[in-house]
């Protein structure tokens, strides 16, 4: 098989086969792909396939992200990924290869269909027919954590506005070029007015400029609601990295199985391909995994590839397997199902369908159209302007007027203090004293005069002052109205 060799070509026709890398990945995934490439090579894909190990098996060489240094080199000399289940191990010390390779390759756009297959995969929702598109790089998956007290942790969420326009306008290319009829967008940009506020902004902004294709907003926690209980009301659903995670595993599951379900993430330069679940180690070497996922994912790949007839060929075959009942345990049902197979057993029945369409099930299309370059646009910056400073706070002792009497004792006209907040809501001036309190205080600075600005200099003149005062101030945020509107957060009952 090709997974076992370091390269092997699955056919050269008229043309050089395509280079790609193949990653069986751990646990069931070596089975799977192995599946996978014995109906690529029947089918006629043309690739030429470099085998790379990457996951658990790195992680215990003590490579902390799951990959070894040499294996970027095939990566960056290939492009393109075809990628197993990988295992992480439980714990500190180690880094998620999935969240490695998306960022290190700039995989912005995470792509996953979720379709009912009823009634030979029966669900509530048989008109099930959505795609998800998840921004891949940014918000709370950037990592960034911080123990600032001893009761408090702290993760920054980043949202930019170039990774929001990317991923927005490739919904909507995608729309475009799949003739798609409506691209949703879910936030929370009630209560996260500057993160989600701003992916939902850019969203609006970049609809417009799509007239023939319907748009929409929601917040996102009724929006996934709907989707599980009315997928069949949405078509493109593009959000944020966190909400995305959440939502593709869920309309995948109530679409029939995550064992169907494919992934591509997509980039400028790069792309990987993989299957949506983990590797289940507990059903690892006894075939009887289910390849779909990962042989649907690399269908994705040959369509993006510009092998789309081959693409056609292998989903139509597979669609006419399903049809004809022949089913993994997964999806198995006495009812529904004719035969009970195993993984290869699986992938030999596609094969043996290979030339055939399905009867009711939907036709896939897989148009030679390729995506246009997605760049984010350009605009003027805005003028920034220094308003004050947020110094953050560590106190499991003081109430809220003893520490503001503390922190008023180094205050100047240039900053004063003005509000006290504990978890973001304000206890002081005029606090509650309902309001439960940790050891973590966000202690707010400005000028006495409104709208003036200051130099940095009066920052770091106020933070000797409260050192020699004794406070243990445990982290700073500067505060910077752009173009006159303010760039900040107000605290809750403010």
């Amino acid at each position: 098989m090709a997974a076992t060799h370091p390269t092997s070509q699955i056919m050269r026709g008229n043309t050089e086969p395509t280079p790609i890398v193949v990653a069986p990945g751990d646990g069931i995934g070596p089975e799977i792909t192995a599946a996978t490439l014995a109906i690529l090579e029947a089918a006629g894909a043309s690739l030429d396939i470099r085998s790379i190990e990457i996951g658990e098996s790195m992680y215990h060489r003590g490579h902390n992200s799951g990959i070894a240094p040499e294996t970027w080199d095939h990566i960056r000399e290939r492009k393109v990924i075809l990628k197993g289940p990988i295992t992480t191990p439980q714990g500190s010390g180690v880094k998620s290869l999935n969240v490695t390779l998306r960022k290190t390759l700039g995989l912005y756009a995470n792509v996953r269909p979720c379709i009912a297959y009823d009634p030979y995969v029966p669900v509530q929702h048989p008109d099930m027919d959505l795609v998800i598109i998840r921004e891949n790089e940014e918000d709370l998956y950037a990592g960034i954590e911080h123990r600032q007290t001893d009761q408090v942790t702290q993760c920054l969420k980043l949202i930019t506005r170039p990774g929001s326009e990317k991923i927005v306008r490739y919904a909507f290319e995608y729309a475009r070029l799949r003739q798609r009829r409506k691209v949703t967008c879910l936030v929370k940009d009630n209560i996260m007015k500057l993160t989600d506020g701003l992916f939902r902004q850019v969203f609006l902004d970049i609809a417009a400029e799509y007239p023939e294709i319907e748009s929409d907003t929601m917040i996102v926690d009724i929006g996934m609601a709907r989707v599980a209980k009315s997928p069949e009301l949405f078509d493109v659903v593009v959000l944020p990295n966190l909400y995305g995670d959440i939502l593709s595993d869920i309309a995948a599951e109530i679409s029939g199985s995550v064992g169907l379900a494919p992934s591509a993430n997509i980039g400028e330069n790069y792309a990987m391909f993989e299957a949506i679940h983990g590797s289940a180690p507990d059903i690892a070497g006894k075939d009887i995994a289910n390849p779909s996922g990962m042989l649907l994912s690399a269908v994705t790949m040959l369509a993006h590839l510009g092998q789309g007839q081959v693409a056609e060929r292998i989903h139509h075959a597979w669609l006419a397997t399903i049809e004809d009942g022949v089913h993994t345990g997964d999806i198995y049902q006495p009812d529904v199902s004719q035969t009970r197979v195993g993984t290869g057993e699986f992938a030999q029945a596609v094969i043996e369908r290979l030339g055939r369409k399905p009867s009711r099930l939907k036709m896939q299309s897989y148009s030679a159209d390729a995506m246009p370059a997605i760049m984010p646009s350009s605009r003027p910056k805005a003028e920034k302007a220094l308003v004050g400073v947020d110094v953050f706070v560590d106190d499991s002792v003081s109430t809220p007027d003893e520490l503001a009497a503390r922190l008023q004792g180094a205050q100047s006209d240039d900053l004063r203090l003005v509000m006290i907040t504990n978890r973001g809501v304000k206890v002081w001036p005029d606090g509650f004293p309902e309001t439960f309190h940790t050891d973590h205080w966000r202690c707010r600075f400005q000028p006495s005069q409104d709208g003036r600005t200051i130099e940095h200099a009066r920052i770091v003149e106020l933070l000797g002052r409260l050192a020699e005062s004794g406070v243990d101030f445990i982290k700073t945020e500067h505060l910077y109205t752009f173009d006159g509107t303010p760039g900040f957060s107000l605290g809750q009952g403010q």
